[in-house]
């Protein structure tokens, strides 16, 4: 597997610093980005201190947002959608010219639970309204089911989920197919287009909801698919 530089802006959020933790287990250098340096060192340091005992680990540092951006091969944001847009905005200069991975599920909470935000009356995405923003980057729309408490688990690997890749650029999302194998050890699954990302994010409304009702922490797994 390629080794990469990956930014996790939202790095200090339990889905950022779990997606680094198992990216940096897996050998790759990873900075977790926060909106101050302060904030994402100590959760780097924790990320670290799982990885001790791990063979082949890569290392993990904390930085602001645009600064774990310098340098890096993949940027993640795995931040809330609240907000979302004027944060691409101020990182759209740093986000130039690299594979932007995509990981925000705008939902909303009331009475009776999760339900997915309706984004641009339903012609938009997360992933579309960051790529119309940063045009200089290549987004991808990847990792949006996996429980962030999955994520920071003690498993070597989450060999019984799927992570489903949508973007617009074949190269960009060969990236995040190999990424995938950081988490399942499997090439993640090919889920189309960019503007797929208008259903699959709006899904882990559906997951949330089978997590409160059985008390588990589910996630997405692709039937008749063979993995390499």
């Amino acid at each position: 597997m390629t080794s990469y530089r990956i930014a996790v802006i939202g790095g200090t959020g339990p889905q950022g610093k779990g997606l680094g933790y198992r990216f940096a287990r897996n050998g790759h250098t990873v900075v977790l980005g926060s909106r101050a340096a302060e904030k994402a060192v100590p959760v780097a340091e924790e990320v670290s201190a799982r990885l001790t005992d791990v063979d082949g680990a890569g290392s993990v540092t904390g930085a602001a947002n645009a600064d774990a951006c310098e340098g890096a091969d993949v940027v993640v944001l795995a931040v809330p959608s609240d907000g979302h847009d004027e944060l691409v905005e101020d990182l759209a200069p740093a986000l130039e010219g690299k594979v932007v991975v995509s990981c925000v599920n705008p939902l909303a909470f009331d009475k009776r639970g999760p339900s997915g935000i309706v984004v641009d009356a339903g012609e938009g995405s997360a992933a579309e309204s960051a790529q119309r923003i940063a045009t200089g980057a290549t987004l991808v729309g990847a990792f949006h089911h996996v429980s962030a408490v999955t994520l920071w688990g003690d498993r070597d690997l989450i060999e019984d989920e799927d992570v489903l890749v949508c973007g617009d650029d074949a190269d960009a999302k060969a990236v995040v197919i190999e990424l995938a194998r950081s988490l399942s050890g499997r090439d993640g699954v090919d889920a189309g287009k960019l503007r797929l990302a208008r259903q699959l994010e709006p899904l882990t409304a559906v997951l949330i909801s089978i997590n409160k009702r059985y008390k588990i922490h589910s996630g997405v797994r692709i039937t008749g698919f063979d993995a390499h």
